[in-house]
């Protein structure tokens, strides 16, 4: 019973996700007004945020339901591949979010020559090659690996690295410190570089007028909620050894599910030309 109530409550999840992100995405393509570059990220990071939690929730939904809870080894590498591209773009992709913000605010003058399409559709392309580099690293480091018990247990509803290290029988020291390394640079960097960036902008608000202070400030306050809720649960998760906790299970929740369910209300909410354009498209489609 408990079983069905949490399968039907990520299923709610799940369907939240599906379409707060698909109507980011439409609206973003179908209005005039948001052709920015802002909104051209926006709608990427929507589609990384749907493709991102279907590669662990339609399994955690249907896992629920059953008593026997299994995933071929196949399945397993290519979920773990695809949590770590999706993710790892993700990252990436705040970071080009960030440098958007940076020139708009610091170079605002020079901000159409600056982040132009093309640069746009560059950062882009960069950012899913970023993730998709990092994401075969961390699959080629597990399919070298050993598994010797028939019966492989994953203490995780998903396959990720970590979980997978304390099953392979070998000495997996060296591999482990090597994914905390992998793991920290991308992820504790990309955090520091977006922790510059917003002090760069903090710096360069002084010399504008209170009204635009606050203007600015507000623009990036979305950006800024996405990254901590982010990089939050995946600081925890991923800079450290290969030692799997409790809590884990949560945090992963939180970080897979929880995130990019919240991220079209953080940005809808706190932004008044994607409401406008949003009561736009439903008056057209009424």
């Amino acid at each position: 019973r408990v079983a069905k109530v949490c399968s039907l409550l990520f299923l709610l999840f799940y369907t939240t996700i599906i379409f707060g992100n698909l109507l980011i995405i439409i609206t973003i393509r179908t209005s005039d007004q948001l052709k920015s570059p802002m909104y051209f990220f926006l709608s990427f990071l929507s589609f990384l945020d749907i493709s991102y939690s279907t590669v662990s929730a339609p399994k955690l939904i249907h896992d629920l339901l059953r008593e026997e809870k299994t995933i071929s080894f196949a399945g397993c590498m290519a979920q773990l591949f695809g949590i770590h591209f999706f993710g790892g773009t993700e990252i990436f992709l705040l970071m080009a979010m960030a440098y958007d913000r940076c020139v708009a605010i610091c170079q605002p003058l020079h901000y159409p020559s600056v982040v132009s399409p093309r640069v746009c559709s560059c950062l882009v392309a960069a950012s899913g090659l970023g993730g998709f580099v990092h994401s075969l690293v961390q699959t080629l480091l597990v399919l070298q690996l050993p598994f010797c018990e028939p019966n492989n247990q994953l203490d995780l509803y998903f396959c990720d690295i970590h979980p997978l290290l304390a099953l392979a029988c070998a000495d997996t020291h060296t591999i482990s410190v090597g994914v905390a390394i992998s793991g920290g640079v991308i992820v504790l960097g990309s955090f520091l570089v977006l922790a510059v960036s917003y002090c760069v902008i903090l710096l360069s608000l002084r010399t504008h007028s209170p009204k635009g202070q606050l203007k600015a400030l507000y623009t990036c306050s979305s950006h800024i909620t996405v990254v901590v809720l982010f990089f939050g649960p995946c600081i925890f998760v991923y800079l450290r050894p290969s030692a799997t906790f409790p809590a884990d299970k949560v945090v992963s929740v939180f970080y897979t599910i929880i995130t990019p369910m919240l991220n079209p209300f953080i940005y809808t909410l706190r932004n008044q030309d994607m409401k406008n354009s949003m009561r736009k498209l439903w008056s057209r489609t009424v």
